[in-house]
């Protein structure tokens, strides 16, 4: 009986063989391998000599018979200097002549000669290669390029006990990074390969060398899926078929420098080599793109941590360069577009690095429509630029018309469905948009009879709406929301819309790609009880008391001082030395003011407890404290301008960052590790926000949350649908928009008559904004005659049409003018709907007291995610926007409702408890207490007490209202009221003790 051979040869003999029967030349080592030059020096003369003779010849007439000798010495010299991948993409040149190293596939078939010479590429295999002069150590599998080394692969079979750890421990021990193969830029990738799995690393640095996975994906989970032969069969059979492997070094590979932690170059480089995720994705679009042209649309749903930013440039550069069967170019300009400020500037900088010819990359700065403008009619290759740039040009490129555009979006979110993305597409379509009307030439309205021409116009608007043949779409997310789904997914037929690449956050996380932040989820419940401290009973708005209740108790300052004692307790117990004593924290808030009062309570007890650690904040603009009185922005909290925010916090000190409304999307610090959050997580925002703990660090095993607000049940139900693919479960009725018309119309503020005559004047040359107003203003008479609960149901009903049309007129070609017309009447009508801003209550703070407080652990552990697609439902039905007014209530029945949801049962403890924070936190606040107390300027204990004493009898006096069930056990129960005291002094005398010293 023969026994099957299930050593690691036959596994080396099996991917051999099929390299060689797909062209590759079979070498030996002992015979053809130069290990001084680590060359093999006959397939590269051979390669030089057959596809550039004349130039060779004439190198001959340089060197005379020492010809090979000298070219040797100058090519080694450039590979040691510059590295295989330059001379690859670029050639050497010796005494004048410059000698291409390769071949790459032409973009066209219009030059005959370089396609020969791209069939005349010589890619050999050498099997067990001895490369060292040092000793008898043998790599399995090395491919060359034209007698250049570019891949060597350790291979090992698990049937033998052995898999690809072993072959990765292997280039980690055994293989000395200083043998001239071995060396950082002489080969272009090192592999790992078992029969099941794919590692590779483009530098090896002993056992700090990193190894990234390289394959397939099971499922939507990491790993390879079943296979009739090898899992892996895939590497061999089509990574490294001759054609992949000129693809990926002309196109995929780039040596780049390697940036600190302020963005500067270190004088380091880096060799970056595609995920297997980046380049499937990138190599079908090409080719979809190649094989359909413009006019399509690709959703890409690649994880945060896929380096998506490296993708979008790969796929950019290669679009530009993209031509048909019949030879044509089929986009004339690549537009690389993000709608977020700072990543654009992040995301310009990795297109423009990947530039191979200069001048490819147009980069425009924010609100330069002139620049903008002269790229577009020039014909710039490719135009990096913010989606707020488009509005500055909508009316001035008529040139553009018969070009043809490629737009890659990063973090394609559903800002990209509305009326500044429907801008974009005017700009780009091939039909103008109408003018807004100038100064007229005389007063001459156009009449009814020419309502054919009306029409015209009207249907020159709608056909610039729907799929638009001459541009494609490539967007680029994480976590898609439905409408992008709809807008960019894929149809297989059906209802239901699909990525067209997917690298799900499961593969990610498996692949250890990122970090999973649902690992270590802590929550807490916040329990309070409020107290009226006045006689009377005022009656107010229920939901704007509300609002004013929860508002107070999130900013009152024994809220903050708790849960900052319990963030900065945890940092220091559990956090400080992670990530060999470099990670950091983010303290996500609700909102602007509430940063400002964190900052200064973090400051406050980082001082209290003598720690070095500094917090930075992030908020826009500038916020006015009440309790202050004062104005508080970024830069001056910070000392520093807010452009400079995120470089200071990589520095040490700076361990804390507090936000609110920044940093919370696109934010990419490897060096964050733990979120403390107190603010309302809701959808794909829950989601964006906690990823930006994910960013792997060589140091950093794990991420940790704190979380104030949200419910663990909660957050698992946010991160389901984008733990795998995420599914639109069916595609937006149409039909909503008469639905949604119909809400509009049913507060009769305006006639169908209205309309018409907005649109006769608005898509006239001669109309202008008097006549437009002229019709738009007594519409606006009669909405502020409304009620205020009328006036926000009319405008939010005015803005669910807009938004909606704006959304679908990007997927469909309506044929009902009347549609656009109440569009477009509306668009104009909302800005001048304007809402006094109703006064909330604030009198009601001064009638109320925080009783009792305290917080409680409720879970603690790993938010575990199910091994399914996830599948978002389209826009809901929306509701009439009708509210019926709600009359206000007695302010004990707030109060009393507020206690019952936010309350328990809260011991007499408890209270005592509150209290005394409570006293500590008003005794603090006196400075002569706290010079009192200090024991370098009054060491006399006596003096001290008695100090403590006057002062004590004051805030206490002043705490009557704050709950006086303590209050009175304080004064009437002598025993309790003299431990109280002195616990009191003993506290506070601790703290400034501990403040001063």
């Amino acid at each position: 009986m023969t026994l099957i051979d299930t050593s690691e040869k036959d596994f080396e003999s099996t991917i051999e063989q099929h390299l060689i029967d797909s062209g590759f030349i079979k070498r030996i080592s002992e015979d053809h391998y130069d290990k001084d030059l680590c060359l093999d020096t006959e397939l590269l003369f051979d390669f030089i000599i057959t596809t550039q003779a004349e130039k060779w010849e004439t190198l001959k007439l340089h060197h005379q018979d020492q010809v090979k000798s000298r070219f040797l010495k100058r090519l080694t010299q450039e590979i040691e200097s510059q590295g295989t991948l330059y001379v690859l993409q670029n050639g050497v040149i010796d005494c004048g002549q410059h000698f291409d190293l390769a071949y790459f596939k032409p973009e066209t078939r219009m030059n005959p000669q370089h396609q020969n010479k791209y069939k005349a590429n010589r890619f050999s295999v050498i099997r067990q290669l001895y490369y060292s002069q040092k000793n008898k150590n043998s790599i399995d599998l090395s491919i060359f390029l034209n007698g250049l080394p570019i891949f060597t692969a350790e291979l090992k079979n698990p049937l033998k006990g052995q898999n690809v750890s072993h072959a990765m421990h292997q280039y980690c021990i055994t293989r000395d990074p200083a043998e001239t193969l071995l060396k950082f830029k002489r080969c272009l990738a090192h592999f790992a390969v078992d029969t099941d799995l794919v590692y590779m690393t483009t530098q090896l640095k002993k056992q700090k060398t990193f190894f990234l996975p390289f394959n397939l994906g099971d499922g939507n989970g990491a790993g390879n899926p079943p296979a009739d032969g090898f899992k892996t069969a895939y590497l061999w059979e089509h990574i490294w078929h001759k054609d992949s492997l000129l693809n990926i070094i002309h196109h995929f590979l780039q040596l780049v420098d390697e940036l600190d932690e302020d963005g500067n170059p270190t004088g380091r480089k880096k060799l970056i080599f595609p995920r297997y995720h980046q380049l499937d994705a990138v190599r079908r679009m090409v080719a979809h793109a190649k094989e359909y042209g413009s006019g399509q649309n690709y959703l890409v749903e690649h994880s945060a941590g896929s380096g998506k930013s490296n993708t979008i440039a790969w796929l950019g550069h290669q679009l530009a360069s993209l031509h048909n069967d019949d030879d044509q170019r089929i986009f004339d300009t690549i537009i690389v577009l993000t709608d977020r400020r700072i990543l654009d500037r992040q995301l310009r900088e990795t297109v423009k690095s990947f530039e191979q010819t200069t001048g490819l990359v147009s980069c425009i700065e924010e609100h330069k429509a002139r620049d903008l403008t002269e790229a577009l009619k020039t014909g710039a290759d490719i135009i990096t630029v913010t989606i707020q740039s488009f509005p500055f040009v909508t009316e001035k490129i008529a040139e553009t018309q018969g070009k043809n555009f490629a737009v890659l979006i990063d973090e394609a979110h559903s800002s990209q469905s509305g009326e500044t993305a429907r801008s974009m597409k005017m700009t780009l379509g091939s039909v103008d948009k109408p003018d807004m009307p100038e100064e007229p030439q005389d007063d001459e309205i156009l009449q009814p009879d020419d309502e054919d021409k009306v029409n015209q116009k009207l249907q020159e608007l709608m056909d610039k709406t729907g799929r638009m043949p001459n541009i494609s779409f490539f967007a680029f997310t994480a976590t898609p929301k439905p409408k992008t789904i709809e807008l960019f997914g894929t149809d297989r037929g059906g209802p239901k819309r699909y990525p067209f690449s997917l690298h799900s956050m499961r593969q990610a996380i498996e692949e250890k790609f990122i970090l999973d932040v649902l690992e270590n989820y802590t929550t807490f419940e916040v329990y309070f009880e409020l107290h009226k401290k006045i006689q009377t009973n005022p009656e107010y708005s229920k939901k704007k008391a509300m609002s004013l209740l929860k508002s107070y108790v999130d900013l009152h300052d024994h809220n903050l001082r708790k849960k900052t004692e319990i963030m900065i307790e945890h940092f220091e117990n559990q956090v400080k030395n992670r990530i060999q004593g470099r990670a950091k924290a983010m303290v996500v808030t609700k909102g602007r003011l509430q940063a400002v009062k964190y900052r200064r309570m973090f400051d406050k007890v980082l001082a209290e407890q003598n720690l070095s650690y500094k917090a930075l904040v992030a908020f826009s603009g500038t916020v006015k404290d009440r309790d202050t009185g004062k104005e508080y922005t970024e830069t001056g909290m910070n000392g520093f301008a807010e452009s400079k925010t995120a470089a200071k916090f990589k520095r040490l000190e700076s361990r804390f960052l507090i936000v609110a409304e920044k940093f919370q999307t696109g934010f990419d610090e490897p060096l964050l590790h733990t979120m403390y959050v107190d603010k309302k997580l809701s959808g794909v925002n829950a989601v964006q926000t906690l990823s930006r703990l994910n960013r792997n660090h060589p140091s950093k095993e794990d991420t940790m949350v704190l979380d104030f607000v949200n419910q663990a049940k909660h957050i698992r139900d946010y991160f389901q649908p984008y733990f795998e693919t995420t599914i639109l479960s069916e595609t937006t009725d149409p039909n909503k928009l008469y639905d949604l018309k119909r809400n509009v119309e049913q507060f009769l503020l305006y006639q169908r008559q209205d309309v018409e005559n907005f649109t006769k004047v608005y898509f006239s040359p001669k109309g202008t904004q008097q006549h437009i107003r002229a019709v738009l203003d007594p519409v606006v008479v009669l909405f502020n005659d409304l009620e205020r609960e009328k006036q926000e149901a009319f405008k939010k009903a005015v803005t669910d049409y807009i938004r909606q049309y704006a959304f679908l007129s990007h997927i469909l070609r309506f044929n009902d003018p009347e549609l656009e017309k109440s569009y477009q009447f509306l668009r104009l009508l909302r800005p001048l709907l304007k809402i006094q801003r109703e006064r909330l209550p604030r009198e009601l703070l001064d009638q109320i007291n925080m009783a009792s407080y305290k917080i409680n652990q409720t879970s603690s552990g790993t938010i575990t995610l199910l091994n399914a697609d996830g599948e978002l439902k389209p826009a809901s039905d929306l509701g009439t926007g009708d509210q019926e007014e709600v009359p206000p209530v007695p302010l004990s029945d707030i109060i009393e409702y507020i206690n019952a949801n936010y309350g328990t049962d809260f011991t007499d403890e408890d209270k005592v408890e509150y209290f005394a924070n409570d006293m500590q936190r008003r005794l603090e606040d006196v400075q002569a207490l706290r010079t009192a107390l200090d024991p370098q300027i009054n060491p006399s204990q006596e003096q001290q007490q008695l100090a403590f004493g006057n002062y004590f009898d004051d805030v206490l006096d002043d705490m009557i209202d704050t709950n006086v069930k303590v209050y009175k056990k304080i004064i009437e129960d002598e025993n309790f009221g003299e431990i109280f005291k002195k616990i009191m002094f003993q506290r506070l005398l601790k703290t400034i003790t501990r403040r001063t010293a």
